[in-house]
């Protein structure tokens, strides 16, 4: 063999395993462990003259999708709808968003997330104010859009309340049920327990509406009954422009949204929250305008798109709301 040849092998051969060793040395100095999957704390958008932050109370993993999404349906169908849109069939992702708009004279803060007793996958909704900024004693109005647990566990914790200067806005029905000694056995029992405790000492501070109750100029009730006999979603007006925060009223973006008739295990009212969602699916879609619901993913805001048939699609918002 020529000698240039025999000498530029050995140095390719002596360059490429004393890149190996380098390598193999780097990955192993460079090693960092595995931390997992995380979100945003908050995220801000405007409507009009208002400021709307948007929460992550954090988030929950759990399993059999079909369980909770669909309980009239086949659960094979429920797993097919869901790997249509390219999700898992056997397990689901749940978020919890409480917002806050800013209307530039008055903080309203709607709902409360699942407080300590959410801890620590959720219960975040306290050192995410804080991250954003935002001081409890200066929130002005607590709207509690009904009273599941998610949503009034942290109202109080250690029997102190969350916005200690706030004063409380409901929907009339919602507290008239769930403040009912009658819910303290059976089904309703731990929700009720809850209530007793983060929602009745606030009593004497609160509002009690109807629908087209006014919170503040510009925030009023939407009747949105069937996930619970007093649930409400709220309209939010600004210069012309509208938002609805719809709360629990469609709480998947595919499973509720894509089937909109199909029932939903944690409605206390299933027709009647198939109309509703139906309603208020078809008026987002007619009149082009966002909406935030509780447990679409984070930070749940985006459009409804009409869809075939009875079915509606989600657009998730990407700038619209920052122009």
């Amino acid at each position: 063999m020529h000698p240039l040849i025999d000498r530029r092998s050995m140095l390719l051969s002596a360059a490429a395993l004393g890149a190996a060793a380098f390598t193999t040395s780097r990955s192993a100095e460079a090693a960092a462990p595995i931390t997992g999957p995380t979100g945003s704390p908050y995220t801000r958008y405007k409507v009009g003259e208002f400021e709307i932050t948007a929460f992550n109370d954090g988030t929950r993993v759990t399993g059999n999708p079909e369980k909770i999404f669909g309980v009239n349906q086949k659960p094979e169908d429920v797993g097919t709808a869901a790997e249509a849109n390219f999700l898992p069939k056997d397990r689901m992702v749940n978020s919890f968003t409480p917002v806050l708009v800013n209307t530039g004279k008055e903080l309203v803060l709607f709902d409360s997330g699942n407080g300590a007793n959410g801890r620590p996958a959720t219960g975040q909704l306290a050192a995410q104010m804080k991250a954003a900024g935002v001081a409890a004693e200066d929130i002005d109005v607590v709207v509690i859009t009904h009273c599941h647990p998610d949503h009034i566990g942290g109202l109080m914790d250690n029997g102190a309340p969350l916005a200690p200067k706030a004063r409380y806005v409901i929907g009339e029905a919602e507290y008239a049920f769930w403040s009912s000694p009658d819910r303290a056995n059976g089904p309703t029992a731990n929700a009720a327990k809850i209530v007793q405790a983060n929602v009745v000492p606030n009593k004497d501070k609160m509002t009690f509406v109807k629908n087209e109750g006014e919170v503040v100029s510009g925030i009023r009730a939407i009747e949105a009954f069937g996930h619970t006999p007093g649930h409400m979603a709220w309209h939010v007006e600004s210069q012309g422009k509208r938002i609805l925060i719809g709360a629990d009223f469609c709480n998947h973006y595919v499973l509720s949204m894509q089937h909109p008739k199909w029932h939903v295990s944690f409605d206390a009212d299933k027709d009647g929250a198939v109309a509703t969602r139906l309603k208020l699916l078809d008026m987002l879609s007619a009149d082009r305008i966002p909406f935030t619901s509780y447990h679409m993913p984070f930070p749940a805001v985006g459009f409804v798109e009409k869809g075939a048939g009875d079915g509606y699609r989600f657009v998730p918002a990407s700038y619209q709301l920052m122009l």
